[in-house]
């Protein structure tokens, strides 16, 4: 099966492969330098609860051997909750229009016991574009300007361009669905 940046992580195209089958393309991915292949592995092993440390070890190689290639939709670093996060964003839906659904993974680890906190965001920007504009004080919320650490944006692939009113509507649900579910969340106003 050959991967295309349009394959989103959600649609887990290798969800029916088994773990070593899915370790050994991951292996000839790297070799190949084909980041989007090797991406989806590591989503894959990630949504299966694949330990911390594994997966850690292998989006370290992954950005080694393949930087340039890597969808922009895989975090940097390890979130226990990402499937859950998956889970919940996939509930919702909404027509097409100008407006984005985005994520900011948040860093706690000097205060808290769970080291990652989550904002969740509506704009017309993408949430690379607003995530960057957070990070400079461009009608920045604190908690992305001091604590943000990257968008996260492979949860919310189906939620971006939607009608504004929907779009507002489901920043706040989607806000406290992920607080009901135990994440420490920000934003969603």
């Amino acid at each position: 099966m050959k991967l295309t940046r349009k394959t989103t992580p959600a649609s887990r195209p290798f969800k029916l492969r088994k773990t070593a089958a899915l370790q050994a393309l991951f292996l000839k991915s790297l070799q190949d330098a084909d980041g989007d292949t090797a991406a989806h592995c590591v989503h894959e092993l990630w949504m299966r609860g694949e330990m911390a440390i594994n997966v850690e070890s292998m989006l370290e190689r992954l950005w080694k051997s393949c930087g340039g290639s890597v969808p922009e939709w895989l975090p940097m670093r390890h979130v226990e909750w990402l499937p859950l996060a998956y889970e919940i964003t996939a509930k919702f839906n909404a027509p097409r229009g100008r407006s984005n659904i985005y994520l900011v993974l948040l860093d706690y680890s000097d205060s808290r016991s769970e080291p990652y906190g989550v904002y969740v965001g509506m704009s017309a920007y993408t949430a690379a574009e607003r995530f960057d504009q957070h990070k400079a004080g461009i009608g920045s919320a604190g908690s992305v300007l001091k604590r943000g650490i990257e968008p996260l944006t492979g949860p919310t692939m189906h939620l971006q361009k939607i009608k504004r009113l929907d779009a507002a509507r489901i920043e706040v649900e989607l806000a406290e669905a992920l607080a009901t579910a135990g994440l420490f969340v920000q934003g969603g106003h």
